[in-house]
């Protein structure tokens, strides 16, 4: 019984052993058939361009092509399930936005931050109050003053509740002392419209998704919330130099399930910094008015745990938070 037991033993030692050689080599080998890309968004949206602009300009920088594969639902909760429960082989990636550290925190989805490994952040945007070119209020200074004056009288458009740019507008709320009205829409487009019309006084949405009015003169932006200002407007100032402690953008980058060998992880890393350093992605974004903001998967990690964190006390403030 014991040789028995000893044989079988030494068996499965084998076969461990070798199922560990066999997927040492497969990731050594990456990528020998093409890799699927999950967008988690429809097609023709921000993140959906984003992705197959990646894709073309990964051509350059593997040897096997990326297809993107639109998987809706959820807020994005469908299409980030299904990157989580993806054989971590390599072979289907997704992309990652911020809302990967809110939908856990809503009680809306099965996965958490931890569930994904960063290799890249690609874009950027965040979110920049933004007023009718017709209104009163000249700079932020104006603008926060009357807020503060007039309780619950500014109504603040958004993307939606509980969407990246109602969590700014919530949190600069709680930032400066304020009360708005918010106002939810079915996207950011609907709700500029409706300040372009007056309907509401504000937007806290990105300066890609009213760059255009302000370009042709019809709206006027007061601050962005992010690190440092905006390159398509140098002139307006960012919230912290304002006094204001805020920062909130969305981004998306590429991610993978947490346990994809070091060997795929690495290969991806390589291929997507030299992707972001093609000049013909830069040129994509920039066509669609979005910011190049590439990060290296341990700097794109961090501020997915930095946001996550932030959303998480955020969200808990709010009640919204189950």
């Amino acid at each position: 019984m014991k040789t028995c037991l000893s044989v079988t033993g030494a068996v499965a030692a084998t076969v461990v052993s070798v199922g560990m050689m066999t997927a040492g080599a497969l990731a050594a080998d990456y990528p020998t058939k093409p890799i699927e890309l999950v967008v988690p968004y429809a097609a023709g949206g921000g993140t959906d361009l984003v992705a197959r602009a990646f894709a073309d300009a990964a051509k350059k920088h593997l040897p096997q092509p990326i297809g993107v594969v639109n998987k809706t639902g959820g807020a994005g909760a469908v299409g980030f399930s299904e990157i989580m429960a993806a054989r971590p082989d390599g072979y289907k990636i997704g992309v990652g936005t911020v809302e990967i550290t809110m939908l856990p925190h809503m009680g809306v989805a099965r996965f958490s931050v931890d569930d994904f490994t960063p290799i890249a952040r690609l874009n950027a945007e965040p979110s920049a109050i933004t007023v009718n070119i017709d209104s009163p209020w000249k700079s932020y200074d104006d603008f926060i003053t009357y807020a503060k004056a007039n309780p619950g009288k500014l109504r603040i458009g958004n993307s939606g509740t509980g969407a990246i740019w109602h969590l700014a507008a919530e949190a600069l709320e709680e930032k400066t002392g304020t009360q708005f009205n918010h106002i939810p829409y079915d996207g950011a487009n609907p709700a500029v419209t409706a300040l372009l019309g007056n309907h509401i006084e504000a937007v806290t949405v990105s300066p890609a998704e009213v760059v255009n009015h302000v370009n042709a003169g019809k709206l006027r932006i007061l601050a962005v919330m992010g690190d440092k200002r905006s390159a398509a407007f140098p002139d307006v100032p960012t919230l912290k130099e304002k006094g204001v402690d805020l920062s909130v953008s969305t981004w998306r980058g590429i991610v993978v399930p947490k346990k994809t060998p070091q060997a795929v992880v690495d290969t991806l890393r390589t291929a997507a910094k030299a992707t972001a350093e093609e000049q013909s992605f830069r040129d994509s974004l920039a066509k669609m008015n979005l910011t190049h903001a590439y990060a290296d998967g341990p700097e794109f990690g961090a501020q997915m745990q930095k946001d996550n964190a932030f959303f998480k006390d955020l969200m808990t403030k709010l009640g919204m938070a189950k």
